[in-house]
This record gives C-alpha cells, structure tokens and sequence, in this order.
C-alpha cells in the first residue's frame, strides 16, 4: 500500500486528504487500529523521528508525548522515584519498575500534563503491557511504535469505543536525502535534517566554567534532539532524562524561555508536598484533577482554595502554595540543563533559565552579543557551550 486516504486536511473543510508515498513505494507505516487523520499523521510522523533518533544517541529506551506537531516532552526510560510516581499519576501501576519503556511514558506524559492532554505517542520499542495500562486510561489521540505485545495491542485497541489510533512503522525505513512540500501551490525543496546531536557538539565550552558531568551531557543531548523536532522558535528545559519545559512557536526568544522556564517551575512544584498531598474528591476525573494542580500551582483562573470553590473539588480546604512557598522551593532546584534552537540574543535569556535552576547551557552561539551571554552565565557559575548548530523547525 502506497496510499492511505485521511478523513479530512488539517480542518474539516480540506478535501481531499491523504498520505502517500511520490516514488510509488509501499508507505513505512501500518494503521492497526482507528483512523488516524492529518494531524495525527503530523505527530506520528515527527515524534517516531524524535524517539528513533534520541535512542540512537543515548542506546535508551524512550517516549515522546507530541500536540499540534510539537513535543510537550520526551523522556528516557529512567526509573521514577516515589514522589515522581505520584506526581505523574503512576503510582499506583504494577511493574512500573520493570518496563522502561513505560517509566520514559509516564516521564514523558507526566511532564507536562496540561498539554499531554489528547496527545499523539511515540514509542521507541515495542510497546509492552504496562505501558498499554498507562495509556489506556489516558485522553489520547494515538500512537505509533515500531511493534505491539499481543495483549498490549488489545488493551490499545479497545481504548476509545474501539476507535483509537495504533501505527505500526518500520523501525528500518529511511527517509530520502532530499525533501518536498508544497505552501500556496509552490513547492519547497530542501536536504532531510540529518544531523547528528551527540557529544562531539558540547566540546566548545565558553564558560569560566567547565565542569559538565555525564548527567548534564545527556539531559543537554536530550533537550537539543527535543527541539530538532519542535516548532521554531524554540528552547528546552532538561532534567533527569527527560524534557521538563518546552517552549515552542515563539517569535521572541525570551518567552520562548519564560514559557519553558513556567512549564519546568510547574513539574518541580507539581512535587512539592503539599501538592502531593491535596485532598482531592473521589469523584473527580484525572484531566479535572490536573486543572485542579495547575490552578493551585499558578492560580492563573481562579483560586482553587477559595471558599465556594475549594467544595468543588477538595474533601477539606486545603491552604495556599503561596508565592513565598513557591520561590523557597524553586530555590532548592540547581543541575538543570538548556538547550536552544538558535542563539540567545541578550543575556536576559540566561537571567531568567537561572531562577529555574539551569546549570548547563547549548545553543549555537553566533550572536554580536555572545560576550554578554556568557558573562551572564559567568555570574552564576553556568557551564555553557557552542554546538554551532542551528535546529529551526517548520
């Protein structure tokens, strides 16, 4: 099969629709189950790259969780602590501990669950059954992996009234050299980004500062494979093997930070006791329950601890995280690592990546205000270095 029509394009009024394959060729991907769309196809396409391309840098089993073509996060198979469990709803799964494959999942749906929610899945290896557990109790669109247990393609297939989307891709196919889409009726041609993120783009080290521990060149490797698949412009926050922050789709560099920075303050806080310890109501479904954390973390739309709010969703009224709680918690946060697609233009950048911790920094370098951006991460004793590689997606 070379061809394989989609419902609609990107929207209900683009007809018709399809993936195919130009030179005749059979398509590299198989649908199992559902009727995955254009924009599933988009995730499916871009996050099986990401994982593909992240576990032959690293040798580790790992996740992707994707949303409108951009990863909310990508994680390796590393085991969770106890409080990382339970922050990321997982806590409560038998044989966690023995499946990396569902220990980078959980990692990388639990990141960020806001935007995981309804997210496309990439998986590095075949999915087993207790990864299938986890996702099947998830509001998910679908998921491509290179190969399902029988039991787990069960479980998967019965997610969504039977409708959920399970592909199957090649894990051999390779891609042509050179690549081709079409804007406005004109067609762009340009070389398929192949290139290689690994240690050999960390050895130029700018900073006084040139201590940069295994953990730090793997979190660093992480973050940058993350942002070769994520919308320009783009930064990335890292930590313990996975991607904690995401920035993407910004025209301003600084809040393509601030948004990352916000997202990792987020999955740090979202582990701060009194979080862990809310009491919530029995009732309350896991998509409310993370609406519910968001609030009492940033109390962006109402205050959740209100009195003729908190009944809502609590058992007892629980007290505020305030601003002082917050900032004392944030403070006890250091070893986290940033990654740029493109060169930070002002040291404001690196100013607001520390008050999140960010202790090791890449980005391309390139900027007529270079000496100002490591003299920032001078300041704070930030390791920081040049890969001269640039990583706009689009």
């Amino acid at each position: 099969m070379n061809e394989l029509p989609l419902k609609y394009g990107c929207n209900p009024n683009q007809k018709p629709a399809r993936i195919y394959m130009a030179d005749g060729s059979e398509l590299p991907v198989r649908v199992l189950n559902g009727r995955p769309g254009y924009i599933n196809f988009l995730d499916a396409l871009n996050s099986w790259q990401l994982v593909k391309e992240l576990k032959d840098a690293t040798g580790m089993t790992c996740a992707a969780s994707f949303k409108h073509v951009s990863p909310t996060s990508a994680a390796l198979g590393l085991p969770l602590s106890p409080v990382q469990k339970k922050a990321c709803f997982v806590d409560d799964i038998e044989g966690l501990d023995k499946s990396p494959l569902a220990c980078a999942y959980a990692r990388a749906r639990g990141t960020d669950r806001l935007s995981s929610y309804g997210d496309f899945i990439a998986l590095s290896d075949v999915c087993d059954v207790t990864t299938a557990r986890i996702i099947k109790r998830e509001v998910s669109d679908g998921v491509i992996a290179p190969g399902y247990d029988d039991e787990a393609l069960q479980i998967l297939c019965n997610k969504k009234n039977a409708n959920y989307n399970v592909i199957q891709i090649d894990p051999e196919y390779q891609c042509a050299p050179i690549e081709n889409k079409q804007v406005y009726g004109i067609t762009f041609q340009q070389g398929h980004n192949d290139i290689k993120l690994n240690d050999e783009l960390l050895k130029e080290i700018v900073t006084e500062n040139k201590d940069l521990p295994d953990e730090a060149r793997r979190d660093l490797i992480v973050a940058m494979i993350t942002l070769k698949y994520t919308q320009s412009n783009s930064v990335a926050f890292a930590c313990d093997g996975q991607a904690i922050g995401v920035g993407a789709g910004q025209q301003s560099r600084i809040h393509c930070t601030r948004l990352a920075a916000g997202k990792a303050d987020t999955w740090f806080l979202r582990q701060h006791e009194k979080v862990l310890a809310l009491p919530f109501r029995r009732d309350l479904s896991r998509a409310v329950r993370d609406n519910v954390i968001d609030g009492y973390i940033n109390q962006y739309e109402e205050d959740v601890t209100a009195e003729g709010i908190w009944q809502k969703y609590f058992t007892e009224q629980p007290s505020p995280l305030t601003a002082e709680e917050k900032a004392e918690y944030l403070k006890t946060i250091n070893g986290v690592s940033l990654a740029s697609d493109a060169f930070f233009p002002f040291g404001d950048n690196i100013e607001r990546a520390h008050k999140s911790g960010v202790k090791y920094v890449v980005q391309p370098g390139g900027s007529v205000r270079d000496s100002d951006v490591i003299e920032t991460c001078n300041r704070y004793g930030m390791v920081m270095c040049f890969s001269h590689v640039r990583l706009f997606h689009h």
